[in-house]
C-alpha cells in the first residue's frame, strides 16, 4: 500500500465501478498522480447487489456507446490484468404484448444491427425455443439480444482496480473522504488520514453523491437532483430442474425481461431471481423522519413483498418454475435515480476543474464506458462521444426536491415504458410558467415541459380526445394531428403566434468581446443592428453548440440558444474568456420571455402594435422598439420560414402584448406546428441534428464557416483538413413515401441494402404534404435523387434525398417578404 499522499492531479471520491473504472482508465492513460478514496471495501453498484445486466440498450448515443464499450472492455479485463471475472453471456429475451411494444423492439433491433449488434425479432414460438421454461399467454412477440448476461460485480470491480493499481494509480480503502476546501486554484480534499491537494474532484460517492454534493455548494454547486429509491428482489432457493437443464445445456438460462408487466426475471446459480420495477414505488432519506445514516454501505431496508405481490404473482404464470421453489433470501437495497433515470456523467454545474460520475440505475452495464468518458473529460475537457444525455447540467434551477422526487418516482415505476413522441408525462410539472400560462391554458393548449418550461405542444378544441391513453401510439396520425395542420395553415396563411419562454439568454460585453467571440466560433458576426447563427466548434470540429447572435455594438451582443442548453452553454463561454475581466458575461435567461409572431399577415397585424418601429427592416434584423406600449426587442427571424418577428420582451409585459397580438388575429400555434414548418425548411435542432457526432461541415453547416479568418478558433485544423479531403459524410433532407409513423431519431437509413447513415429527427411537414426525414449519411450516398431506404418500425420505406436546399419555400423569398 502506498504512503498516505498529500497532493495529487486529480481525487475520485467514492469506490464503485464507475470510480474504479475511471481511475482505470486515467492511469492507463498515464495519468498515474490520481487517487481513489474508498470509505470501505470496493464495491460495484452497491454491495448488496449481487450481479449486473449487462447490457441494456438504449435509444440514446450517450448510453449505447457506454454499453457498446463496456461489453466489448468487460470480454477482455480479466485477461488483460490477469483476475477472472465470471462473466455469463446468456442472452436475453424481451417481451412485447403489443403492436406497439413490437415496433419499439423492431427499432431497437434496426439500431442494433446498424451497430454489429446481432437482436433479433421473434414469434412467440421463437421465444419458447430460446428460453423453454416461457409461457407464451397475452405474448405478441419479443425480442432476443445474444449479448446480454450477467456478470460478478466483485470481480469486475476487483479486475479495474488491479489494473489501475499496476498502471500506477492509487486506491485507499476505509479513507471516507469528510469534506472539500478550494485554495485559490486548488481542492483541498479533507480525510481521516490527512488532506489531499489536488487539481481536480470527482463525485463517484454513488447513493452518497447527493451528500457529497453539498460540499460544492459554497463553491458554486447546487443539490444533486438524484433520489434513493428501494430496489427490491428475491433469489430463490435451488429449483432442481433448472439445475438439470444447465447441466444438461452447459450454460444458464437466457435472461427474460417482461418489460410491458415490469421486471426481469434471471438465473442466480441454479435458482430464479426476479427484480421488478414496481408502479407503488417507495424513496428513501427523504423526509427527515428518514434521515440518510452516515453509514449504509452492508446493510438493507426491511423486507417489503407485499409491494411486490402482483408482479410475483404475474412472473409466475409467466414462468412456472419460479413458484417451484422457496424465497431463499430477499434483497431491498438502495438505488440512485435522477429525474430520467439516466446518469449523471460529465462536469459539475457551476464548480470548477469538478465532475460528477453517479446516479448509475445500470452502473455495471455502463461503469466500462463511463469510467473512459470520465477520464476524457479529466484530460482533455472534451469527450469522443456526445454525452449530452447524462451531462449533470441537463437540469437547471427547476430540478428542486419536489421535482426531482416526482421524476424518479415517475421513472422507476416506468423503467420499461415506451417514450412515444406526442406523450407528455405528468410528474415534476409546472415549475417554471410563462406569464401567458393560463392564457395558453384556457386555449386549449396542451403542454409539454421544456427544461422545465411550460410551452404548448397543440391547441384542443372542444370534443378533442386528450387523454393520455390517446398519446400511447407511434402514428402519426392522432388528435393532435389536425389540430397541428390548422395550425400550420393558419401560419401560412394569416399569421400565427407563438408563447416561447425559457429561451437561454446571455449578454457579452467589453472591449475586446468581437474579437474573442470570433475566437470561438467558426464563422463570421453580424453587423451592428443584424444577426447571425454562430457555430461553437470542439478541437476535431464537431458541433458543440448554436447560437443566435445579435450584435448592438462593436462589442456588445446578446447570444440566445436553446432551453436545455442554458447551463451548458454558459459554461462554455465562461469557461475560455480572457482572465482580468475585461469582458463581461451575464445570464439574463429568466429577464426576457419570448413570442414568435409569423406568417404573411404578421406586417400588418405588427405595424398598428410598434408605431416606432421600421418594419421595413431586412431579414436577420433587429431593433429596440414599443409594443402596445412596452419596450420590447424585435428580431426580425423566423424558425417556421415565414415572414416573421421574434418579439422580447419582459416576462411582466408579456401579457399585454399577447392580448394585443390575439386581438389583431393571430391565431395560437404550438410546439408541434413548430417542428413540422423548422423540418420542411431543414432547420436543425440542438443535440438533436447538432451533436459532437458530427462536424460542421458533416452537419451542412458550410456557409457559418470562415476558414479564411485570421483567429484560430477550436477546430480549425480539423476542419481544414476536412474540406481538402472532402467530408465523408454529409447532412441530407429526405422524403419519405408511404410510412404511417415518422421516423424516429437513430433509425437506419440503407443504400442498395448497406448501412450509411442515420436520421437525426423526423416529422411529418404540413405545408408540403409529406413525411420529413434529417438525418447524416455517408458522402456518396448525399446526391440529390438517391433512393435510400429508412427503417421505420421494423417496416423499410422509400427515402429520397432532396435537394440541398428547403423544402418549402426553397429561396427564401416569403421569410425575406418586404411587402405583403
Amino acid at each position: 500500500m502506498a504512503d498516505f499522499p498529500t497532493t495529487a492531479r486529480v481525487v475520485i471520491i467514492g469506490g464503485g465501478v464507475v470510480g474504479v473504472s475511471t481511475l482505470y482508465h486515467l492511469a492507463r492513460a498515464g495519468w498515474t498522480d490520481c487517487v481513489l478514496l474508498e470509505k470501505n471495501e470496493l464495491t460495484a453498484g452497491s454491495t448488496w447487489h449481487a450481479a449486473g445486466n449487462c447490457p441494456n440498450f438504449s435509444n440514446s448515443w450517450a448510453v449505447m456507446n457506454m454499453q457498446r464499450y463496456g461489453l466489448e472492455m468487460y470480454r477482455s479485463l480479466g485477461e488483460a490484468v490477469g483476475y477472472p471475472i465470471n462473466y455469463h453471456v446468456t442472452g436475453a429475451l424481451r417481451l412485447a404484448h403489443s403492436r406497439e411494444r413490437m415496433q419499439e423492439f423492431e427499432h431497437v433491433a434496426s439500431m442494433a444491427r446498424a451497430q454489429g449488434l446481432g437482436m433479433e425479432m421473434c414469434t412467440p414460438a421463437e421465444l419458447k425455443e430460446h428460453n423453454p421454461f416461457i409461457e407464451l399467454h397475452d405474448l405478441a412477440g419479443g425480442l432476443w439480444d445474444p449479448l446480454d448476461g450477467d456478470i460478478d460485480p466483485a470481480q469486475l470491480t476487483q479486475a479495474l482496480a488491479k489494473g489501475a493499481r499496476e498502471a500506477g494509480g492509487q486506491i485507499h480503502r476505509f479513507t471516507p473522504a469528510t469534506g472539500i476546501d478550494r485554495d485559490g486554484d486548488e481542492w483541498i480534499v479533507h480525510t481521516e488520514k490527512g488532506d489531499i491537494r489536488c487539481e481536480k474532484v470527482v463525485n463517484a460517492a454513488g447513493y452518497y453523491a447527493q451528500r457529497v454534493g453539498e460540499w460544492f455548494r459554497p463553491h458554486g454547486g447546487r443539490r444533486v437532483p438524484a433520489v434513493v429509491m428501494s430496489h427490491q428482489y428475491f433469489l430463490t432457493e435451488e429449483i432442481p430442474e433448472l439445475a438439470a437443464w444447465t447441466a444438461e445445456k452447459g450454460h444458464k438460462m437466457p435472461m427474460v425481461r417482461d418489460v410491458d408487466s415490469s421486471y426481469y426475471l434471471r438465473q442466480d446459480k441454479n435458482g430464479l431471481n426476479l427484480g421488478p420495477y414496481e408502479r407503488n414505488c417507495k424513496a428513501h432519506w427523504i423526509t427527515p423522519d428518514d434521515p440518510m445514516p452516515e453509514d449504509f454501505s452492508f446493510q438493507l431496508y426491511p423486507d417489503d413483498l407485499d409491494r411486490l405481490e402482483w408482479y410475483i404473482e404475474d412472473a409466475m404464470a409467466r414462468m412456472p418454475l419460479l413458484g417451484q421453489s422457496g424465497v431463499g433470501r430477499v434483497i431491498n437495497g438502495p438505488i440512485p435515480y435522477a429525474p430520467d433515470g439516466l446518469p449523471m456523467l460529465g462536469p459539475m454545474a457551476g464548480v470548477p476543474n469538478a465532475f460528477e460520475a453517479h446516479s448509475f440505475t445500470f452502473g455495471i452495464a455502463q461503469g466500462g464506458g463511463a469510467g473512459k468518458v470520465m477520464a476524457e473529460w479529466i484530460m482533455a475537457g472534451e469527450t469522443e462521444w456526445d454525452m449530452w444525455d447524462v451531462d449533470p447540467r441537463r437540469f437547471t434551477a427547476h430540478a428542486d426536491h419536489d421535482f426531482t422526487l416526482a421524476k424518479a418516482l415517475e421513472t422507476y415505476g416506468h423503467e420499461y415504458a415506451m417514450h412515444f413522441p406526442h406523450h407528455a408525462w405528468p410528474a415534476g410539472r409546472d415549475k417554471k410558467l410563462s406569464p401567458l400560462h393560463d392564457r395558453l391554458r384556457d386555449a386549449g393548449g396542451q403542454m409539454g415541459a421544456y427544461n422545465g418550461w411550460e410551452r404548448a405542444n397543440w391547441f384542443a378544441k372542444p370534443g378533442d380526445d386528450t387523454s393520455d391513453a390517446a398519446t400511447q401510439t407511434w402514428d402519426r396520425e392522432g388528435p393532435w394531428a389536425v389540430r397541428v395542420r390548422e395550425e400550420v395553415a393558419a401560419v401560412r396563411d394569416h399569421v400565427g403566434v407563438l408563447d416561447l419562454p425559457g429561451f437561454s439568454r446571455f449578454a457579452l460585453a467589453g472591449p475586446g468581446a468581437a474579437e474573442w467571440l470570433l475566437g470561438r466560433i467558426a464563422g463570421a458576426l453580424p453587423k451592428v443592428g443584424r444577426m447571425t447563427l454562430g457555430y461553437f466548434p470542439d478541437s476535431r470540429g464537431r458541433v458543440l453548440t448554436e447560437m443566435s447572435i445579435l450584435r448592438h455594438a462593436e462589442d456588445d451582443f446578446t447570444l440566445i440558444t436553446a432551453a436545455p442548453a442554458q447551463w451548458h452553454d454558459f459554461e462554455l463561454l465562461r469557461d475560455a474568456l480572457p482572465k482580468g475581466g475585461a469582458i463581461s458575461l451575464t445570464d439574463q435567461t429568466g429577464q426576457v420571455s419570448t413570442l414568435i409572431l409569423c406568417g404573411p399577415k404578421s406586417r400588418a397585424l405588427l405595424a398598428p402594435l410598434a408605431p416606432d418601429a421600421d418594419l421595413a427592416l431586412p431579414w436577420l434584423s433587429h431593433q429596440k422598439a414599443s409594443v402596445q406600449g412596452k419596450p420590447a426587442l424585435l428580431a426580425r427571424v423566423s424558425f417556421a420560414g415565414e415572414l416573421g418577428w421574434e418579439i422580447h420582451a419582459a416576462p411582466s409585459d408579456m401579457p399585454a402584448i399577447y392580448d394585443a397580438v390575439i386581438a389583431g388575429g393571430a391565431v395560437p400555434f404550438g410546439m408541434f406546428a413548430l417542428n413540422s414548418m423548422r423540418l420542411e425548411k431543414g432547420y436543425r435542432t440542438w443535440k438533436g441534428d447538432l451533436s459532437q457526432e458530427y462536424t460542421l461541415l458533416e452537419a451542412g453547416l458550410d456557409r457559418f464557416i470562415r476558414l479564411e479568418k485570421p483567429q484560430a478558433f477550436p477546430g480549425k485544423a480539423a476542419l481544414v483538413a476536412e474540406r481538402a479531403a472532402g467530408p465523408q459524410r454529409r447532412f441530407v433532407t429526405l422524403v419519405v413515401e408511404g410510412n404511417p409513423q415518422d421516423a424516429p431519431a437513430m433509425a437506419t437509413l440503407r443504400l442498395k441494402g448497406r448501412v450509411v447513415g442515420e436520421v437525426t429527427s423526423g416529422g411529418y411537414g404540413y405545408r408540403v404534404d409529406a413525411s420529413i426525414a434529417l438525418g447524416v449519411v455517408q458522402a456518396e450516398a448525399a446526391v440529390a435523387g438517391t433512393d435510400l431506404t429508412v427503417e421505420i418500425f421494423g417496416q423499410s420505406y422509400r427515402a429520397t434525398v432532396q435537394p440541398d436546399a428547403p423544402l418549402w419555400d426553397s429561396e427564401n423569398t416569403r421569410i425575406r417578404a418586404q411587402e405583403v
